[in-house]
């Protein structure tokens, strides 16, 4: 997995791993997409191009993970990425390929993905067996434990984890699907941060909080690294519960931004004054905000069956500044397991969409204005509804996963006036 969900050893199973001194796993995931020709009365700068399109997108990951002093524990994520979303990543509030976020480049990079130090601290005298994973070396941890985290990292990695819903490699192509699209998670342009993390760890419950970086510039890749100009923080509560005897997780986030930010009124109010096009990038200015909230729910119903939900706000008055244009969102969504049919790594996933803007958001894409993700010169507002399914086949041994996918895209970017979107894809994805 990419994010923060690993499989976890109790004490009740064979105890067969050892302490690792360090491992090394690698991930490669290759993700074609392709859009029929769809029906627009209209179409603007930042609009899904509406004839047929298909892209192309590339990732390889190499996971190192060290132990260095008790408790102690350093992970070092070297990436490749390449390729391209639909017409350059625009178009679609709640995107069709969370592997590509907001970089539309066609040519191969490297670059650090992660690179940070975990330090735990057991408050316990009783622990568990955890497994060797992607950025989790096997051994002992305590069942109550302060964890402290500094680096680089994506911080996707330790909030708003979802056991069915949170990894575009592994699960929904979708990345309103992967976290809360709300949630104007602070990230450089390939999803990646510099910052503190903190978990205190309970049984049944848990409590994280975290302060990162925010970029310079609105989708930019250069970040802010001055805390009294840009900074973004969040905090999150989660309880493990049993329904009836079914396991489940709940967990409450909120977030609060500062970066210089574009205010949607203020620009709606300058474009008429000048008779002209409002335009966010002239009402950028030091200390604006973005505050928001978000529930997570993972439920188990039996072996076979899970669901999930997810609801997220913010506040909507300044111009989304890193992750997409979303406001409000519910997603709800269902897992099947392959035992059901005797394919024990197999899955067939289904979930739904509704995402929503604020009014100023929306009067200001209304009287023509761009966000960096969408605008289509004028607006029909209507909420943008996604329902995308999957199934994911696992070959030779939990190496290979081939995943056929299906998006439809309901009035995309928040317009009547466009769509629907039929989006298809065959990712492919390989793990050692």
């Amino acid at each position: 997995m990419l994010f923060g969900w690993v499989p976890i050893m109790h004490a009740s199973e064979p105890d067969t791993l050892k302490d690792q001194f360090w491992n090394y796993h690698f991930q490669l995931t290759v993700l074609p997409q392709y859009h029929p020709a769809f029906k627009a009365e209209y179409s603007g700068e930042n609009s899904l191009q509406k004839c047929e399109e298909s892209t192309v997108s590339l990732s390889a990951t190499l996971f190192l993970g060290m132990r260095l002093w008790k408790g102690a524990q350093v992970y070092f994520n070297p990436e490749v990425s390449g390729g391209k979303g639909f017409t350059e990543t625009r178009g679609v509030a709640g995107f069709p390929n969370g592997e590509v976020y907001r970089v539309s480049d066609p040519s191969i990079h490297v670059y650090i993905g992660r690179l940070y130090l975990k330090q735990i601290f057991a408050l316990s005298g009783k622990n568990h067996r955890v497994a060797d994973e992607f950025n989790q070396l096997a051994g002992r941890e305590p069942d109550t434990y302060l964890s402290l985290i500094a680096g680089k990292f994506s911080i996707m990695d330790f909030f708003d984890n979802n056991t069915f819903s949170h990894d575009p490699r592994t699960q929904f192509y979708n990345w309103a699907l992967m976290g809360n699209g709300a949630w104007d998670y602070p990230a450089n342009v390939r999803g990646y941060d510099y910052g503190l993390a903190m978990e205190f760890v309970k049984p049944k419950w848990a409590v994280r909080a975290a302060f990162v970086t925010m970029p310079e510039e609105a989708n930019g890749q250069k970040m802010q690294y001055d805390v009294t100009k840009s900074f973004g923080t969040a905090f999150e509560f989660e309880r493990k519960y049993k329904l009836g005897r079914k396991p489940g997780i709940l967990r409450a986030m909120a977030y609060f931004n500062l970066a210089p930010m574009g205010n949607y009124k203020q620009s709606i109010s300058l474009g008429k004054q000048s008779d002209t096009i409002p335009d966010i990038t002239l009402t950028r200015a030091q200390g604006h905000t973005k505050y928001g909230c978000g529930l997570n729910i993972e439920q188990s119903i039996d072996r076979n069956f899970g669901m999930f939900m997810r609801a997220g706000w913010n506040d909507g008055q300044n111009e989304t500044w890193v992750f997409t244009e979303i406001d409000r969102t519910i997603t709800l969504g269902l897992n099947v397991d392959g035992n059901l049919w005797k394919r024990d790594d197999d899955n067939l996933s289904v979930a739904f969409i509704m995402n929503g803007i604020s009014s100023p958001h929306a009067d200001y894409l209304y009287a023509g204005g761009l966000g960096f993700i969408i605008g289509d010169g004028k607006l029909s507002y209507a909420p943008e509804f996604i329902g995308e399914i999957y199934y994911s086949f696992q070959f030779f041994r939990k190496l290979l996963w081939i995943c056929p996918d299906y998006q439809l895209i309901v009035n995309p970017a928040y317009n009547q006036a466009r769509g629907p979107v039929n989006a298809f894809g065959l990712r492919v994805h390989i793990e050692i």
